[in-house]
């Protein structure tokens, strides 16, 4: 803007005549370039001197002076929103947060859960820290309707309050895998065919200059783990714990059913159904009922006179059951002994009977 303003007095003739008391240059009282530069910075930064200012008598120095004014006033706006910016989204602060590369499934308190670790490098502190996870999968509904990239929260402690986090050590957070969870169903073997993506969210306020801050990641099937566990990274040295970010990300197995939830479940109501004892005297019964159904199955099967010598022989211990339950009551005699043993007598020869037709039935059926 110095050399517009020199070549305009420059092409005006002002720089010869500049002491002619009698001619009126378009700015007064510049000399050369020097002059020229000094007027600049009194027009951009307003500070007017008085001793150089444009007459009335130079309208290019007008069109010059307004343009001037403002290039002046956007570049000022600019430089100061570039710094407003820079400070108002700490892109630094969201990369000192720490997700692990991988998340990993295995058991914890008995129960099979999906977790990753998160850890924060600096020493400032995040104020309410806050969590929360997305599935991100497509699906059909039982209508039949399609529903690409359909989206699922996923419960990491929103419940129970475990999803505001205190960041002043890497945490591991955790998924619980249950009849509520998308993951119900998910086995090991169903891993490998699936295809999702879990979006992890982590919003928090930058303790030292108040602002929100925002880190993400993102977890695709490939990057699940199954039977693994993270390694510990905080040991007690001399009173202190002791943080290594080097063992951040490593794992290890562990022992870890490949069954999904849902055949865990159908697997243990299966087994107690058969060892409670209720259910095996019911059982029982029902086998002795279906052998008492076929032994009179068997029984209708058989002829009519093995039927009638077989119901003769059922009744002969009643018979003789109902003489000795009389007899106990009354005084025994000589009389009722004799009466027995005839009736012993009878039911032998009955027997003896009984056995002939038997014989004579398993010749017949032999010829």
């Amino acid at each position: 803007m110095a050399s517009m303003w020199w070549g305009i007095a420059y092409l005006r003739g002002d720089l010869h005549r500049a002491h002619d008391d009698t001619y009126s240059p378009c700015v007064a009282n510049v000399y050369n370039f020097p002059s020229a530069f000094l007027f600049f910075i009194e027009t951009e930064a307003t500070i007017g001197y008085g001793h150089r200012y444009i007459t009335e008598r130079c309208p290019e120095g007008i069109v010059l002076f307004l343009f001037q004014s403002l290039l002046g006033s956007i570049v000022d706006a600019f430089l100061i929103g570039c710094m407003f910016i820079k400070m108002s989204q700490p892109k630094k602060r969201a990369e000192t947060l720490m997700f692990s590369r991988a998340a990993v499934v295995s058991q914890r308190d008995g129960k099979l859960c999906l977790m990753f670790r998160v850890g924060n490098l600096r020493n400032s502190h995040m104020v309410s820290a806050q969590i929360r996870c997305k599935l991100i999968k497509s699906r059909q509904t039982p209508e039949g309707e399609f529903l690409p990239l359909d989206q699922c929260e996923l419960d990491v402690g929103f419940g129970t309050g475990a999803d505001q986090l205190f960041l002043v050590s890497p945490l591991t957070i955790c998924h619980e895998i249950n009849s509520k969870s998308p993951f119900f169903c998910l086995s090991q073997r169903s891993l490998r065919s699936e295809q999702f993506e879990i979006v992890v969210i982590l919003e928090g306020i930058v303790e030292t200059t108040g602002m929100t801050c925002q880190a993400r990641t993102s977890y695709t099937e490939d990057e699940v783990l199954w039977g693994h566990r993270f390694l510990p990274v905080m040991s007690l040295e001399d009173g202190f714990f002791r943080v290594d970010y080097s063992q951040f990300h490593a794992t290890f197995e562990v022992p870890t059913p490949p069954y999904s939830v849902k055949e865990q479940e159908e697997n243990l109501s299966l087994s107690s159904s058969w060892n409670s004892p209720v259910d095996n005297k019911t059982r029982k019964e029902k086998v002795c009922s279906l052998d008492c159904i076929d032994i009179a199955e068997e029984k209708n099967k058989l002829p009519f006179k093995l039927q009638k010598i077989s119901s003769r022989k059922e009744d002969l211990p009643k018979r003789v059951l109902r003489m000795s339950s009389s007899n106990t009551g009354k005084t025994c005699s000589t009389g009722d002994l004799l009466n027995i043993q005839e009736m012993s007598s009878i039911s032998n020869g009955e027997e003896g009977d009984d056995r002939i037709q038997l014989k004579a039935l398993k010749m017949n059926a032999e010829a």
